[in-house]
């Protein structure tokens, strides 16, 4: 008979509780001691029971001294993290020293105000430092004009459709106002009124009109 798989929850009824916590407990313990003797690991348990009774295992050695391994482990990594940090903060300030040194060399240069004279691998620095400036002034300017470049291709576009379309419009009223005379079947004019041109408003004089006596 093939057992399914076990649903992994709380169990309800304390007796199986109990009974399934000391079946479990035996086989984690056992296989620990299984794994210590195949690897040659070092391996240590702590259990509390849900009445707080206390399982331990050491597999070599007490359970203190594995305790004190783990608390010495942790400690040098976690001062090696400290240490990679404070390597890497003080980094950041080294850079940041230089480049205040390089802009106190500039700043000098340029005004001149230069109370000693710099070493050559001082001018050397400034020279790199100005050139990496200058390379980053002359990226953003291309940027820049490539996005006014393509604001101005846009609105270019955007003037050619709007020419377009009146060229249609007025295209339209003159097909309207230069239509020729309306001609019935028989080839003869008809009498109705063409537009040669823009409508003319209509002018209403006003009249007076006595009663008739």
């Amino acid at each position: 008979m093939v057992r399914g798989k076990r649903q992994m929850k709380r169990i309800e009824n304390p007796v199986h509780q109990q009974v399934s916590f000391c079946k479990r407990r035996g086989g984690l313990l056992k296989k620990a001691k299984e794994l210590s003797i195949l690897c040659d690991a070092d391996i240590g348990i702590i259990i509390f029971s849900k009445h707080g009774k206390l399982y331990e295992l050491a597999t070599k050695g007490t359970m203190q001294g594995m305790m004190e391994r783990y608390k010495e482990t942790w400690c040098a990594a976690e001062a090696e993290e400290e240490a990679h940090k404070s390597l890497e903060l003080k980094q950041e300030v080294d850079v940041l020293k230089q480049e205040i040194q390089m802009l106190q060399m500039g700043f000098r240069c340029m005004f001149g105000n230069r109370s000693e004279k710099e070493t050559l691998d001082e001018l050397h620095g400034m020279e790199r430092y100005l050139e990496n400036r200058i390379r980053l002034v002359r990226t953003e300017k291309m940027q820049n004009m490539f996005q006014e470049i393509q604001l101005l291709r846009n609105k270019d576009e955007m003037l050619e459709a709007a020419n377009e379309f009146l060229q249609g419009k007025a295209l339209e009223q003159n097909l309207i106002f230069n239509m020729p005379p309306a001609t019935a079947g028989n080839g003869v004019f008809d009498g109705t009124p063409v537009l040669t041109g823009p409508p003319s408003p209509l002018i209403i004089q006003n009249e007076c009109f006595e009663p008739m006596t």
